[in-house]
């Protein structure tokens, strides 16, 4: 493993869910409650931001160019010239917003919801079909955060973070719908709250600790293996980058941050962990 460097400012309030964009060779993430996604030239090292809405929760570049993107009670399909297509919300009481989703293998769209004063049970998980349906595949959910899914498609791993949990379930691949499930990566409060997560080209499990300052890595049966420690506590989102998909790509929030105080809050940095990704799950329409 390599070490940790800052690759950007403290540039976003909350940032979350990073993605090695293939289409534009970038990493790319929100800054959530500002609305925007962050995009960062490798070359020069700036940051370009893309305003969506009141809330850019999570996104996947999509297989006909652009991007699927989770705003703040829905979805909208970005073209690639920008241009943004809502669809109608999902929800009208303005105390939800969407939060943290992706893609699974085929093509589809999953986001999660929560209530902005994280009452339990307000959150779901919903389904974007290729058709432009939605469906509903848990409830009664509190923060629905991470999610990804295993390298043969047959799992899928979910983090509701007051739980303090990562659970796995059998995926139905048809159906795009999830059975069986079971806890695979129980952490102490006093460690910190799992948020964002991706897997690596191995099965392995990669949690952002929010509260924790850390990247926790796990095999697959929930061992853990190593600990990337980070200098600001507010850890949202990992993912893996690169040409190669060897970096580590991890954002961080100043959510609640005084003014003067964690500089490097809201920065992304990256490490060389020494494992390898997989190219990101893109939306199929």
């Amino acid at each position: 493993m390599t070490g940790l460097e800052q690759v950007t400012d403290a540039c976003a309030g909350h940032g979350e869910g990073p993605v090695w964009d293939p289409g534009v060779g970038a990493i790319r993430w929100v800054d959530m409650l500002a609305g925007d996604i962050l995009t960062l030239d490798g070359a020069t090292g700036s940051v370009s931001r893309t305003h969506v809405g009141s809330v850019a929760a999570a996104f996947r570049p999509r297989m006909t160019g652009g991007l699927v993107i989770a705003v703040e009670r829905g979805f909208a399909l970005m073209d690639p010239d920008g241009t943004l297509h809502h669809h109608p919300d999902l929800w009208r009481d303005p105390a939800v917003r969407m939060n943290d989703g992706g893609c699974d293998p085929q093509g589809r769209f999953y986001c999660g919801s929560m209530a902005y004063d994280e009452s339990p049970s307000a959150g779901r998980l919903y389904r974007l079909d290729l058709d432009g349906s939605v469906a509903v595949v848990l409830e009664d959910l509190t923060i629905s955060n991470g999610l990804a899914w295993s390298p043969d498609g047959e799992t899928v791993y979910h983090v509701d973070s007051p739980t303090g949990s990562v659970t796995q379930f059998r995926f139905d691949s048809e159906t795009g719908t999830f059975h069986d499930a079971e806890v695979v990566v129980k952490i102490e409060s006093a460690d910190g709250v799992p948020d964002g997560l991706c897997i690596d080209a191995r099965g392995d499990l990669w949690v952002a600790l929010w509260g924790g300052s850390a990247v926790r890595h796990y095999t697959r049966s929930g061992e853990l293996v190593e600990v990337v420690d980070l200098p600001v506590p507010l850890v949202t989102a990992c993912t893996f980058g690169g040409d190669d998909l060897s970096d580590l790509y991890i954002t961080t929030s100043r959510m609640g941050v005084p003014p003067g105080q964690q500089p490097e809050a809201g920065a992304l940095f990256r490490i060389r962990p020494g494992a390898q990704g997989a190219p990101a799950l893109l939306f199929g329409a």
